[in-house]
């Protein structure tokens, strides 16, 4: 049974949390990148920015190569309510729309704007909503589009989407929980960005109404609390709470089962238990847009590691290579056996295939780890059944079942254990003590399974479309036997509507036919006179059988006897005329023959 509000609130003011099942506690290494505030990169001289950097749908891309754009200027469109559209980082020329090595853990190619620097960085004219407190919501959700934000947490959810909920809202939790090793970026800009991210919250408050915001932030971070504090001590409802550190209390459902004891559903939502979760990278970037105008350009990366000579925190533009940061950094490869750059965190972070990786929104961290700082995973052992992964698993699953039929590709079993359940938080692989990369496994096995529901998909939509095809063609047959058939009674009941007339017709039709054999008969066997006779009598005597609506056809046959009488004289006048050609033939033959 879930608390209710009061109960809730209760327990956060007297600061009794609840808990989420599992969970580790890494050696967190923070130190070595939280100690100075937040550098600026130098402008890169080459940015690649990905059309795609979000959960959900490409935008359509609205520039072409060789054009001139501005620091801000939109490159993508977002036709689509699940597309996000992109921006250009640096003012300078497009020398590319193709495809580059991605920031992803496969190292696939993705379709990509390349710019190259002018180095003036001539910002684009922005369109600020500084007084969006008289603005509607569709508006502000509008101008939180157009500016690119999707979450930064990790996810990549839209924000526009998230920020559009009509359903009531209990709790407006703001994320500055930040428990992987290594990752102090939300740190320093907690510290140094309170009063921006107190904005963001204000924004976020007018367009939910909820009716408490929770600000969450680990206590391992004082200064960050601190200010947090300071920040929005002006709002009764809004309350900064100090959080148990726990890896990963940071995880969407964990921190929202510490602070209200709600569950969310297995295939639901946080707004589900009557919550929504920002974190406070978003914030700022929402402060940006609405307030300045400016759209998702740049972001707060932890640059870290024991292989860097400076490590820090570092805002860098989307787009920047890997690369550049590494060289800011001062990177010595000769700390390392051989070339290492993680993204992400040492727990839930993937190693780069190339330094020409850009940074995206969802970048929080470089880790650049020495020979001995993070050793590499051992060849995997066999499963010994220890059960420790199931211990430590956030989510209450069964990692052993799940990676015995991942790795046998049965994965409607795999599915049967809630596979897509799994965050991929990787406390279960950090204390197997086989060494088995138990995320690789599951990430794999979600991938195949994904690709296979495209490849159904695909398939029941050509099942459907065939079917259409075949009821469309029977359709249209039988549309043409019943026209068919319908020609054919409508012919059957003008007949029968004529009646007897039509009977009549036909008899009298039979009886000429009759008579007129009867009359070819007779002259075949008469002399000419007779036929001429007869010739003439025919007329008389056909119209004494027809009526006289049938006169015509009387001529025709009169006229037919005729002719036939005619030609019998011709041919009997043929037959005498040989004899007297062959006579005068002798005559004229025979003085010759004298």
């Amino acid at each position: 049974m879930f608390a209710d509000y009061d109960q809730i609130m209760e327990r956060i003011a007297t600061q009794r949390l609840w808990d989420f099942p599992g969970g580790v506690h890494p050696v967190e290494r923070k130190s070595l990148s939280n100690q100075e505030s937040i550098a600026r990169l130098p402008l890169p001289e080459l940015v690649h920015i990905p059309v795609k950097q979000h959960i959900g749908v490409n935008g359509e891309i609205i520039v072409n190569v060789g054009d001139k754009v501005l620091r801000g200027q939109p490159l993508s469109s977002s036709d689509n309510a699940f597309s996000v559209p992109v921006h250009a980082s640096v003012s300078g020329e497009i020398i590319a729309i193709d495809e580059h090595v991605a920031a992803h853990p496969s190292g696939l190619k993705e379709l990509t704007i390349s710019i190259r620097s002018d180095g003036q960085d001539t910002p684009f004219n922005y369109e600020p909503l500084s007084d969006y407190s008289t603005r509607s919501k569709a508006e502000i959700i509008s101008a939180i589009c157009k500016a690119g934000i999707s979450g930064m947490g990790g996810a990549g959810f839209p924000t526009h989407l998230k920020s559009n909920n009509v359903k009531p809202i209990e709790f407006l939790i703001i994320n500055g929980i930040e428990c992987e090793p290594y990752i102090t970026a939300d740190d320093r800009l907690m510290r140094e960005h309170a009063w921006q991210i107190r904005q963001g919250i204000d924004i976020l408050n007018h367009l939910l109404q909820p009716k408490q915001v929770l600000v969450a932030v680990e206590d391992n971070k004082p200064e960050a609390l601190k200010t947090l504090s300071i920040a929005c001590q002006q709002e009764d409802h809004y309350q900064v709470v100090s959080v148990p550190t726990k890896y990963p209390a940071g995880g969407e459902k964990q921190l929202i089962q510490v602070l209200t004891s709600r569950e969310v559903p297995s295939d639901g939502l946080p707004v589900d238990v009557g919550c929504l979760m920002y974190n406070v990278g978003t914030c700022y970037a929402i402060a940006d847009a609405v307030i300045e105008g400016k759209p998702l350009i740049e972001r707060v990366v932890t640059v870290t590691g024991e292989a860097l000579a400076k490590p820090r925190n570092v805002w860098a533009r989307i787009g920047t290579p890997v690369k550049d940061l590494l060289t800011f950094a001062e990177y010595d490869p000769n700390k390392q056996s051989y070339p290492r750059i993680i993204m992400g965190g040492p727990m839930m972070g993937f190693t780069l295939s190339s330094v020409q990786v850009p940074v995206v929104k969802i970048t929080n961290c470089l880790l650049v780890p020495a020979h001995k700082e993070l050793p590499l995973v051992e060849d995997e052992r066999a499963c010994i059944r220890c059960s420790a992964c199931a211990d430590a698993c956030p989510v209450s699953l069964l990692p052993q079942q799940m990676f015995w039929h991942s790795k046998a590709k049965e994965y409607e079993k795999a599915q049967e254990y809630n596979l897509f359940d799994c965050i991929e938080c990787g406390a279960c692989a950090y204390v197997c003590p086989s060494e088995i990369p138990l995320v690789h496994y599951y990430r794999k096995a979600k991938a195949d399974i994904r690709q296979q529901q495209i490849e159904k998909e695909k398939a029941e939509k050509a099942r459907i479309r065939f079917e259409a095809r075949k009821a469309r063609l029977q359709r249209e047959k039988e549309e043409r036997e019943e026209k068919h058939r319908k020609a054919a009674e409508a012919r059957k009941q003008a007949m029968n509507k004529d009646g007897g007339v039509a009977q009549d017709k036909i008899a009298a039709a039979l009886e000429r036919a009759k008579a007129k054999k009867a009359a070819a008969q007779a002259k075949a066997q008469t002399s000419p006179d007779e036929a001429k006779k007869q010739a003439q009598s025919v007329p008389a005597a056909s119209a004494t059988i027809v009526t006289s609506q049938d006169d015509k056809q009387a001529k025709v046959a009169a006229a037919i006897a005729r002719a036939k009488a005619k030609k019998q004289e011709r041919a009997k006048q043929q037959e005498s005329a040989p004899a007297s050609q062959e006579t005068s033939a002798k005559k004229v033959d025979k003085p010759s023959n004298e």
